[in-house]
């Protein structure tokens, strides 16, 4: 409750105002802080009241202090995320609903139309509703769609251009060559800028020791990628963020995209990149896990391994074969494939990973880490100039595990 309330009620203030910030984050009643609550301000504190102190639930107040609570009707629920969009920023909104789910288990009352059409879009949310996929009502499919529609719209917007330049620039890089076989292959401007320190004045001309040619520009696919994602219920977030990602590659003319999911079996999702929110509804989050299994299946996928990066989105908890899983991944990479195991690829701070399965990939030069979704474009261009990606973690993340 504090990270809610603080969360809009932040800054200095004289004390009148520190009072009344108080008894909102403590609730209870005016004796404790001798503040009263009246307009807006009451109702705020009610809707704190219904989630934080419903009267017996997890870490809420004895019910005499506060007599609120969201039962189980689903439009009175409904009513009350719309009331707490109006007092609170989305960010603390997006806080309450994730409490809200966990706190009063309002898992069941998402399945209700009017609830999809009040909660505040985020990531945690569409991780919850994927979760319910194979048991939503036809009812409810539709106004789910749309939630998750805006979610991926947004992170669309803040992730596409920023992961295109990254990619374009480090295939531009990647393909260079110093030793052009024809005029045309000639890169003029880069030529000329790598040559600017042989400028002869007296003859106003540039003289080019060294040349910068375009060395892959007539093969359409310089790179395959395969995202190789583990769909257990703690993968919530990333799973999310690596459909966008794999959409925004996927649309790359420059790379064959391709992108499995796996619990104990594998689902091949590429035929359906163009559209995420149709490949998130393909997605059945939950269940165990065939690490094994889907990386068995992602090499069957990879024809140029020399060219190809193998990205594998996991907690590695592995329920199938241990070592048949870690005798595929140093296949791969002495094959020439460019492999990356991320522990998480989203916002949600330090990831449970099995400890034991990243250290033994970290001894095979396969360093495993989490990764935030806007430090994923970088690591993509690292990956194709085939830089150590271990060490672009250690300098770019906060966190690398391995």
């Amino acid at each position: 409750m504090t990270e809610a309330v603080t969360g809009a009620v932040t800054g200095g203030a004289a004390d009148g105002e520190r009072l009344r910030r108080w008894r909102l984050v403590l609730g209870g009643d005016a004796d404790g802080t001798g503040c009263a609550l009246g307009g807006t301000d009451a109702q705020m504190d009610g809707a704190l009241a219904a989630l934080y102190n419903s009267g017996g639930g997890d870490g809420g107040r004895p019910s005499g202090q506060r007599s609120a609570g969201l039962g189980a009707s689903a439009p009175r629920v409904a009513r009350w995320l719309g009331d707490i969009r109006s007092y609170f920023p989305s960010t603390v909104v997006q806080v309450m609903q994730k409490d809200a789910v966990e706190r009063l288990n309002l898992t069941r009352l998402l399945l209700e139309p009017e609830m999809l059409e009040a909660v505040e879009p985020d990531v945690h949310m569409v991780g919850t509703l994927l979760s319910l996929n194979r048991v939503m009502p036809d009812k409810a499919r539709e106004s789910a769609r749309a939630l998750v529609g805006k979610v991926v719209a947004e992170l669309e917007r803040r992730l596409v251009q920023k992961t295109k330049a990254a990619v374009t620039g480090a295939l531009d890089r990647s393909a260079r060559t110093h030793r052009p076989k024809r005029v045309a292959d000639i890169d003029w401007d880069r030529t000329i800028r790598a040559n600017l320190k042989n400028y002869l004045p007296e003859k106003n001309t540039v003289i080019p020791s060294r040349l910068v040619g375009y060395g892959r520009r007539q093969r359409a696919v310089q790179r395959e990628v395969v995202l190789c994602i583990d769909q257990s219920g703690s993968m919530a977030a990333s799973v999310v963020y690596s459909s966008v990602f794999g959409a925004v590659l996927a649309s790359m003319r420059s790379l064959k995209t391709s992108l499995v999911v796996f619990d104990t079996s594998v689902v091949d999702l590429t035929d359906q990149l163009h559209d995420p929110v149709e490949l998130l509804f393909g997605t059945q989050l939950g269940g165990g896990t065939d690490i094994n299994r889907a990386i068995a299946y992602s090499q069957g996928l990879i024809t140029r391994p020399s060219d190809s990066i193998f990205i594998l989105i996991s907690d590695l908890y592995e329920g199938g074969v241990r070592q048949e899983m870690l005798r595929r991944v140093a296949q791969m990479t002495a094959a020439g494939v460019q492999v990356i195991v991320l522990l998480a690829l989203s916002d949600e701070g330090a990831p449970f990973y099995d400890r034991e399965n990243a250290a033994a990939l970290a001894a095979m030069g396969v360093p495993a880490f989490a990764c935030t979704p806007d430090a994923f474009p970088g690591l993509m261009a690292a990956a194709i100039e085939r830089r150590d990606i271990g060490q672009w973690a250690e300098r770019h993340l906060e966190r690398s595990a391995g």
